[in-house]
């Protein structure tokens, strides 16, 4: 097979890359390990910056969006006793909007699917080769069990943190920096109307929990656990117990419960990967970086990726290196901005230490709460920094 841009991954990021670029007259082939219900069904993120909605509906993919996502004009911040409201339209200007990673891949699926898109689930065996010419290629085993080749003028890996791309780079050029937290998060999706108007972060004692949403219908829990908790350890009641505590202790206000559909441990981990470009090999989202979910930058920042990579490819293949040439300082700049405020927000609101730390996090969630420059500063990143393109 023979295309301008062969993309690993058929998640929101590689799916996006295909469109953004098929608007500029650029072809491309998506290949994903995965199977296509895999990956319409999978759970992820639940909230979407301002600047990522502005790319979506830009790109012709705001109709679903606009009609059931939720808008948000910020969030709860609480600790026992205690609740507070930081709204971000009066501190910056900016909505946040609800509406999970899910039903942005059946919104692009659905796009990429109309526009004729050539896009390959089920893959194993994927390889890159001689991404430092101008002619890489992409080998893979399809469903069928036949051996393919892609042959391309780039590669972009779209693949996550498992997938192959990030470590055909060169050990020589690459560098890592990683952090592993002392906590997970149980999550939790429950068909049960939200118990809140803004989702709720609330510090406790016992640990961080989160009432968030997926639609009016349908609320999602996190819980702050060990790692490698055991799920069987966790049944129903003991889940809605800790929930009713962590997020009710001290306010007037009760959690509704109903039944759980699904639950699971999600570890807590950063990692940045330098560069997120080598030769005519890409990366974008979790093939270069990894934020603990705290501060909903996980597919924000894949959007702004992909937002970047593809006029910049656009011009490479055109015969213009020079945006390609900066995409991974411009795209790392965004990374390191949204991990630190990603570790930011873990370290304020989950219990570890000892009671010195706690006192610590307590007066910095006093200082958000109660000052005018730290809730602009929490809101500023929350709801995202423009996407200068």
């Amino acid at each position: 097979m023979r295309t301008q841009v062969a993309i690993i991954g058929a998640g929101p990021a590689g799916l996006l890359l295909s469109h953004l670029l098929a608007e500029r007259g650029v072809e491309s082939i998506v290949i994903e390990t995965r199977s296509q219900d895999y990956v319409l069904a999978r759970i992820r993120a639940g909230i979407l910056e301002q600047s990522s909605v502005d790319v979506l509906r830009a790109a012709g993919l705001g109709g679903r969006l606009d009609a059931e996502a939720l808008p948000h004009r910020g969030i709860h911040l609480q600790w026992p006793g205690e609740r507070h409201q930081l709204d971000f339209v009066d501190l910056v200007g900016r909505h946040v909007y609800v509406y999970g990673q899910t039903e942005v891949t059946h919104d692009l699926v659905a796009a990429r699917e109309a526009a004729g898109q050539q896009l390959s689930y089920g893959v194993t065996d994927t390889a890159v080769h001689d991404i430092h010419t101008e002619r890489p290629s992409v080998t893979f085993t399809d469903e069928a069990g036949a051996a393919q080749r892609i042959e391309a003028d780039v590669v972009v890996g779209c693949d996550g943190s498992f997938g192959p791309s990030r470590h055909a780079i060169p050990e020589s050029e690459r560098v890592t920096w990683a952090r592993t937290y002392p906590y997970a998060w149980l999550g939790v999706l429950a068909d049960v109307a939200p118990s809140t108007d803004e989702l709720i972060y609330a510090w406790h004692p016992d640990g961080f929990a989160l009432h968030s949403m997926r639609s009016p219908k349908v609320s999602r829990f996190y819980l702050q656990v060990e790692p490698g908790e055991d799920l069987a350890a966790w049944s129903d009641d003991r889940i809605w117990t800790a929930l009713a505590t962590r997020l009710g202790e001290g306010v007037d206000w009760s959690l509704a419960t109903g039944p759980i559909t699904d639950r699971s441990v999600l570890p807590m981990r950063s990692f940045v990967a330098s560069p997120m470009r080598s030769g005519r090999l890409f990366l974008a989202g979790d093939a270069a970086h990894i934020v603990p979910p705290t501060g909903a930058k996980g597919l924000n920042l894949a959007i702004a990726d992909v937002s970047l990579l593809a006029p910049a490819l656009a011009d490479l293949v055109a015969g213009d290196a020079r945006r390609a040439d900066s995409y991974s300082d411009r795209a790392l700049d965004r990374v390191w901005r949204c991990t630190h405020f990603s570790w930011w927000m873990t370290t304020m609101l989950h219990r570890a230490g000892d009671d010195f730390d706690a006192q610590l996090q307590l007066s910095q969630l006093r200082w958000v709460a109660n000052s005018s420059a730290g809730g602009a500063g929490l809101a500023e990143n929350y709801a995202g920094i423009p996407l200068e393109l």
